[in-house]
This record gives C-alpha cells, structure tokens and sequence, in this order.
C-alpha cells in the first residue's frame, strides 16, 4: 500500500535551510516565497506552479523533486513562490475574481523586488509551469518585470495557449454552470466527498462514469477541470503510487475559481496572450499586445512540452515557432516523449527524463550576465 504523504509536507528537501519571505502585493494581497538555502552561489533559481497548484509540486518527499535535483546540481540557492493561484492561500476559493493580468502585473514585480533585496544583482534563472508560465511570460513580455534574467524555461504553454476542442466548450461554459447549477464559482478534485446527493457530489460520479481509466476521483475531477483525455493532467504510468491516490492527487492540485476560464478562451479565440479587459484602468500599465515586444526581449527561453499534452497541446511549440521568426536562434524547445501537462514535474522519472534538459538550459546561461 502507498504510504500517505502528510499535506504541505516540508520533508521532501534534505540537506537546505528552509525560510520564508512574506510578499506583499501592490493590490495587497499576502504571498509567501519559500527560500532553500545550501551555499550561496551566482546563479539562483525561482520556480513557479500552476493553477491549482503551490511550491510543494517542486518538493515532493516521494519523488527526486526539482528542488533538490537543482541543489544537487550546482544551483545552491532555489526559491519558489506562492502567488495568487497556489492552494496554500486563499484566493483560489474566494468570490473576489481575478485574472491572468492581475497576477502578471501585481504578483511577480512584487516577488522579484523581495527576491532581489536578498539576492542583490546575481543571475535568476527561473522555471515556470502551466498558468504560471502564461502569466510569468506576460509579465516579460509585457513590462512588469525587468528584462535582466540569466534564463527562462516554460513549460506547456506560453504566449499562445492552444486548448483541445472539448476543452473549448467546456471554457465557454464552464463559469456559468458553476456560477448557475452548482452555486458555486470554485471546482473542486474532492467533490467525491460533498455530503450525497448535493450537486458537487453528483457531478464528481458523473465525471468519473466517463473516466474508466482508474478509480481515482480527484484524477477524473482535475481532468475534466482542464483537460481533454484519459487522464488528460498526466500520463498514469509517469507516477509514483504514491502520487497517484485520491488525496495526494487533490493536495497537489487543489479546487479553483473557474473565472480563470473566461481569461484563457480570450486568448484562444485571439491565438494569442490578451488583456482579459482592456479597458480595466488598474490595469493599463500592461500592453493589450504582449508580442508586440518580443524582438526586445533578450531572455532566452526553453519552451518544454509534453508530446500527450491533453490541456495546452502544441502550445509551446506554435510559441516557439512563432518567436523563432522573430527572433532566430535565441529560443528553444523541447517536445519530451511519454509525457503529458504536469508530469514533466511529478513524474518519478523526471529527474531522469526532463529536469536534466532544464539543468541543462540553466547551465548553459549561467555566465551570460554579469553576477554581483
């Protein structure tokens, strides 16, 4: 039997100093960096999650987790930050509604200052994943941020999310009945537990009657949240056993506001990354077009993509393909066999198969601006 990993577990990094750095937001809102501390060095790193997800996704105790691959590899001081989408904060489950431009302009200017007042000038590296990789490249590419990083990797999507066609549907329809049917604007993997017969419970059996894949619930739920597949979050035989029950599944990718849907179809329906409105005046520091910079842009970025995406597809490498264009020669891509959306980091085998090619990519910048 899988042995059960306790929530917000901090057991999964040996051998580092662990503290935390509270980041204030210019919409005050409270986030957490999480600093891993082994010996100082030029090069640090910043991981960002997904939607749904938190810091823990890169420190996994039933996993070789990112955290330590990196720590083991030369790259002594890693950071993680919970922004707004992490389920370690509340936001996710509020009424408040958010989008992909609040985070682009208030999370990130805010966490790399608090970074920075530690670090000072040397090298960030930084790997982003899913929404917070669409999110983190507006912030580039639109201005948020300053343009001084040693390197990026993206992985699933960046500027140019494309989606399955089920997926599409269930993007224009999703808020409202969330909104309308289940009363609720938050979808959550442990539905399965709602007291019988609400309409959450209702639906977590609905879903999983169409998801004969495995007997996991919260695996059917964050499918059907995002993806178009069987499963569609990951590929099954990428994970652990102890990763893949019911509520480890839920722990690493919690319930979300699917407001965050509206923002997404915006973007497929305009093939690219778009303000969600335009018009927002607490927003008009962002570009309406975040490519319209892109020869500007000096960070080199590794686009990484499961070749089984099931949420974004070819996103990356439409992306990719797209900047190449523009700019020949200063972005790459990897396409990883066997892989889908989010396994490229829970997967038991990732440090075998996909943190190599990041390390990889960090290494090959780690000299090409000038450390403190």
């Amino acid at each position: 039997m899988a042995r059960r990993i306790r929530r917000f577990s901090a057991d999964g990094v040996k051998d580092a100093e662990r503290s935390l750095h509270p980041v204030v937001t210019e919409d005050d809102l409270l986030l957490t960096l999480s600093r891993f501390h082994r010996e100082d060095c030029d090069d640090v790193v910043l991981l960002l999650h997904g939607l749904t997800s938190s810091s823990d996704l890169f420190t996994m105790p039933e996993i070789y987790n990112m955290v330590s691959y990196l720590l083991d590899n030369g790259f002594g001081d890693v950071w993680a930050l919970d922004f707004r989408m992490s389920n370690r904060l509340p936001y996710n489950t509020n009424l408040r509604r958010y989008s992909l431009d609040d985070i682009a302009l208030f999370d990130y200017p805010a966490a790399m200052a608090e970074l920075r007042r530690h670090i000072g000038d040397r090298r960030v590296h930084v790997f982003a994943h899913c929404l917070g990789a669409l999110s983190f490249s507006m912030s580039l590419f639109g201005g948020a941020i300053e343009d001084d990083l040693a390197s990026l990797v993206v992985n699933s999507v960046s500027l140019t999310p494309r989606v399955p066609g089920w997926s599409k549907v269930k993007m224009a329809v999703g808020p409202a009945f969330a909104d309308y049917i289940l009363g609720s604007p938050v979808i959550d993997p442990r539905f399965s537990q709602a007291p019988k017969p609400t309409a959450r419970w209702l639906l977590s059996k609905v879903i999983s009657a169409f998801h004969p894949e495995c007997k996991e619930s919260a695996c059917h739920m964050q499918s059907f949240m995002w993806a178009s597949g069987r499963p569609g979050f990951f590929m099954h035989e990428n994970l652990a056993p102890e990763t893949h029950v019911h509520d480890r599944l839920a722990d690493l990718n919690g319930a979300s506001d699917v407001h965050y849907y509206r923002h997404i179809r915006r973007m497929v329906r305009a093939g690219k990354a778009v303000r969600f409105d335009p018009k927002d005046p607490k927003l008009k520091a962002l570009p309406t077009d975040f490519l319209a910079r892109a020869a500007e842009i000096t960070t080199p970025i590794l686009f990484t993509t499961g070749d089984h995406n099931r949420i974004f597809t070819d996103s990356n490498v439409v992306c990719h393909a797209l900047l190449s264009k523009i700019v020949p020669g200063r972005h790459e891509l990897e396409v990883l066999p066997g892989y889908g959306h989010i396994d490229p980091i829970l997967g038991k085998n990732a440090h075998e198969d996909v943190y190599p090619r990041i390390l990889a990519h960090f290494q090959k910048h780690a000299h090409d601006r000038k450390a403190a």
